[in-house]
């Protein structure tokens, strides 16, 4: 049922099909029910976006949802295709900083930085990234010493 709840739809209809093998009789119709669900879910069509922007909104959702894996998979996406997205690097730093990664944190948000330094600015008032304030190495990073 968890399965079906995150939208792992495959994992779910393999679950479902072994219950309905031993399920009670009074539970057969609703194992029946949810597999037809998950053929349906299946049977869609995936997801495409116009712009990488596009599809970092939905990753940017999938994020803030919850669904942590699903999110991680979309930025790589993005980056797999567009290698320059900074903001795909400046998303997985956000998840890593959510998801308690400081150091994958730390080497995305640089990578974001470097490619385009308003990144800076923006992770400095994003409050995704609470959980990192008392490293030193953040600070540093938002600001940096000016010779």
């Amino acid at each position: 049922m968890v399965q079906l709840q995150q939208g792992k739809f495959d994992k779910a209809l393999t679950t479902f099909e072994k219950l309905l093998t031993t399920a009670p009789p009074e539970l057969l119709e609703r194992c029946k029910m949810y597999i037809s669900i998950c053929q349906k879910q299946l049977d869609k069509p995936p997801l495409t976006f116009s712009t990488p922007e596009e599809h970092y909104d939905y990753a940017v959702s999938q994020l803030n949802t919850g669904y942590y894996e699903e999110a991680r998979e979309e930025f790589n996406a993005i980056l797999a295709a567009h290698p320059q997205a900074d903001y795909a690097f400046y998303g997985l730093a956000l998840l890593d900083a959510v998801t308690g990664h400081t150091e994958d944190c730390l080497d995305n948000l640089t990578k974001a930085i470097e490619m385009n330094p308003r990144n800076r600015i923006q992770a400095r008032v994003d409050n995704d990234f609470q959980s990192m304030a008392d490293d030193p190495r953040f600070t540093e990073l938002l600001y940096p010493e000016v010779p």
